[in-house]
């Protein structure tokens, strides 16, 4: 009589291995707004439930590698810088042999949850050296002459790199970037998102601005002309922080945007993130399922 084969090892013996990719590709490191979820000082009962679960979603921020040089950039060091870079290596595999942590960091602007993670790169920390900053020009400026910033440049932990508002900078032969300056409260620096580029796709990340309307790119036109859009969805609606004036932290909420987007098949392509702790899609996407639209998830993979 002959012996069965165990199942698992039946399975083993008949399903294929994945192939491993050599295409470039982009993975969300985060989707949270600045403060993460949850916030501090938050109590309501999912953040406390959150608290003492050890539930989080980190602040937004993207990760772009590239599987045949083993490069890796990232946009934006939130304040979960240390968590996305021990997850980005779990993706993209440890540097390589006298490589940096990491080939670049692309900024978007100096609100809080897009610049303090380079604190981590100082003498206190990992005593990076020369890691490469990308940033427009009051990006730079704040950086160089803003403490405990500046010491980053001093030190030569960090080495600022010049971006301009539409020009188009190769990361390496098979990927480059554009800024697109885009409006914001910029009381710091300005604001822009970044169109990735690879050699089959192109993504729009772009996780800040004040509206739509208020931007002279067509926000219908832009996202027509990419592959994936990451967009801005920090408030589902208007009325969900009571007693805060949302004219002084602006931005489209998710109900603005699907309209903008309502009959369009361009839909198919936007996923939500920035998203804020009273965003409800935090804790139930599927609201903006039926309507066609995703919600951005830490770990989501898009090839270049």
């Amino acid at each position: 009589m002959k012996t069965k084969l165990p199942i698992l090892l039946l399975l083993a013996c008949t399903t294929a291995t994945p192939p491993v990719t050599t295409d470039p590709f982009v993975v969300v490191l985060g989707i949270a707004q600045d403060g993460g979820y949850p916030q501090a000082g938050c109590r309501r009962a999912d953040c406390i439930e959150a608290f003492e679960s050890g539930k989080r979603a980190h602040v937004a921020s993207l990760g772009i590698v590239d599987p045949v040089s083993g490069q890796r950039w990232i946009i934006d060091a939130t304040p979960d810088f240390p968590t996305q870079l021990h997850q980005l290596e779990r993706i993209a595999g440890p540097p390589r042999s006298g490589a940096s942590i990491l080939d670049g960091i692309l900024l978007t602007h100096a609100h809080i949850g897009h610049y303090l993670g380079l604190a981590h790169l100082g003498r206190e920390v990992l005593g990076a050296r020369r890691i490469a900053v990308f940033a427009m020009p009051r990006m730079r400026a704040f950086l160089q002459t803003n403490g405990p910033w500046s010491q980053l440049v001093t030190l030569e932990n960090i080495s600022l790199e010049k971006l301009a508002a539409d020009e188009r900078i190769s990361l390496n032969e098979r990927i480059s970037v554009t800024p697109l300056l885009v409006p914001h409260r910029d009381e710091l620096s300005e604001t822009v998102g970044f169109l990735v580029h690879g050699p089959a796709r192109s993504i729009l990340w772009l996780p800040d601005i004040d509206k739509w309307e208020k931007w002279s790119m067509p926000i219908e036109d832009l996202v027509a002309s990419v592959d994936i859009a990451y967009l801005d969805a920090t408030f589902y609606s208007a009325g969900e922080l009571p007693g805060r004036n949302l004219a002084e932290i602006p931005h489209p909420t998710v109900e603005e945007t699907m309209a903008r987007f309502a009959g369009s098949t361009s839909r198919a392509k936007i996923r939500f993130i920035h998203l804020n702790q009273s965003n409800p899609l935090l804790r139930d996407p599927a609201i903006v399922r039926s309507a066609g639209f995703s919600v951005a998830r830490e770990g989501d993979r898009e090839g270049l």
